[in-house]
């Protein structure tokens, strides 16, 4: 659904039948779920001896190494593109940045069940000042036409024909784009020649930026703590191939 839901110009479809009132439902259940995983590791003194001290990141050396998102925060870095550069409506959102300058596993742990409950407030907020109206732009020469308009008029099929199997042209020159995913910034480099297909594309992981951290955090631990180290910094390696 990721890969062919969201387009250029908005979404494919319309949201499915009582998509809204779903979302609703599980986000007033989410916070005692959040509370409940809190209860059984923030305090627990086995979790907290495995993971308070170990794999430290200074600030400084996370600056130095591109980490980013909570493994960055974790470290005492204030740095959230959402409220920094925000986008898709983030400036209208109120939420917390969380921070720890304490740079170890539990840190990061600690950090990321904070983000829990703030991205919980986002939610609401959105589903209380979410916007009426079509789901993607009016663009013919870039939107793909609605499949009905496609059958009945001559117009659009010709549209449709034309995006798919030729793309379409932007201006020449170059951009990069970045977002705050949950394991920090996404960004995407995309060179135009004026052409429908990109010069080049170079995509900027959080998963392989935050991977270079893992030396550093390892340097004169033991064995089993490279397990609790990469666990806290979290990356897919998908996204490390990138």
């Amino acid at each position: 659904m990721m890969t062919s839901y969201f387009r250029i110009g908005g979404l494919a479809l319309e949201p499915p039948l009582g998509f809204f009132d779903r979302v609703k439902s599980f986000n007033d259940r989410f916070p005692p779920n959040i509370d409940e995983y809190e209860s059984l590791l923030t305090s627990n003194p086995i979790w907290t001896g495995r993971t308070k001290g170990i794999a430290y990141l200074s600030g400084e050396d996370a600056i130095a190494l591109c980490a980013t998102g909570p493994t960055l925060r974790a470290s005492g870095v204030d740095v959230d593109l959402r409220r920094d550069k925000p986008y898709s409506g983030y400036e209208k959102f109120q939420f917390n940045v969380p921070v720890s300058n304490d740079g170890d596993v539990f840190a990061r742990y600690v950090v990321r069940v904070q983000e829990l409950r703030e991205s919980q407030k986002i939610v609401r907020q959105a589903l209380e000042g979410i916007p009426e109206g079509p789901v993607k732009a009016d663009a013919p020469h870039v939107v793909l036409p609605d499949r009905e308009k496609m059958k009945t008029q001559m117009e659009a099929l010709i549209y449709h024909f034309k995006i798919v199997t030729e793309g379409f042209t932007v201006p020449e020159g170059e951009v990069y784009m970045p977002i705050e995913s949950p394991r920090g910034e996404m960004g995407y480099y995309v060179v135009s020649d004026g052409t429908a297909k990109p010069y080049r594309v170079h995509m900027r992981s959080p998963s392989f930026a935050n991977l270079q951290t893992l030396r550093k955090m390892c340097e004169g631990r033991l064995i089993a703590d490279v397990v609790a180290a990469i666990g806290s910094i979290d990356i897919v390696l998908g996204d490390c191939d990138r």
